[in-house]
């Protein structure tokens, strides 16, 4: 159905939005690659996030850049990948930006009592529900300045990924 080579849609949000379902389902019906960025994490930062410490503007930076030059390369070789990435401030969604990759932010948004029901059923995450809170507080969300940014609203997986069909087909990514 999508048949665009060499772009990027992150899928952005606090923990426990459903990036990655969203995520792996859209690459699924994209035929497109898919990264979590969790699985780009160093392992400080991993470990900062399981005793509970919310990352700072510093941990951040090195494994936005990874994530940057992963999602680069794999354009530059004409592969179009989604990424699960909580990319919460402007600065860092900038940084996703870098190097000329041609990118789509979907963030999903959600109130705090909707995404912190969603992050308690979830099982083997090292990111503790308790740390929703400094997330919620993190979060810049898009503005119409951004106009590579989309709203999705967190409802169901069928109906999440029906509003990113449309939202694409009036992209032109299909």
């Amino acid at each position: 159905m999508f048949h665009t080579k060499g772009r990027s849609i992150i899928v952005m949000g606090v923990s426990g939005s459903g990036k990655t379902t969203v995520g792996k389902a859209l690459a699924g019906e994209l035929g497109w690659r898919f990264t979590d960025g969790d699985d780009l994490h160093p392992p400080a930062n991993i470990s900062k996030m399981h005793s509970g410490i919310p990352l700072t503007d510093a941990d951040r930076w090195g494994w936005l850049q990874r994530i940057n030059r992963e999602m680069q390369t794999l354009n530059a070789a004409g592969i179009s990948v989604v990424v699960a990435c909580s990319a919460l401030k402007e600065r860092y969604r900038d940084v996703l930006r870098q190097n000329s990759v041609s990118v789509l932010f979907l963030y999903l948004k959600g109130n705090f009592d909707q995404v912190d029901t969603l992050l308690e059923n979830r099982k083997g995450h090292f990111m503790p529900a308790g740390l929703l809170q400094s997330q919620f507080e993190a979060l810049e969300e898009p503005t119409e300045a951004e106009a590579d940014c989309a709203t999705i609203l967190i409802t169901s997986l069928p109906e999440e990924l029906e509003q990113i069909r449309v939202l694409l087909g009036l992209r032109g990514f299909c």
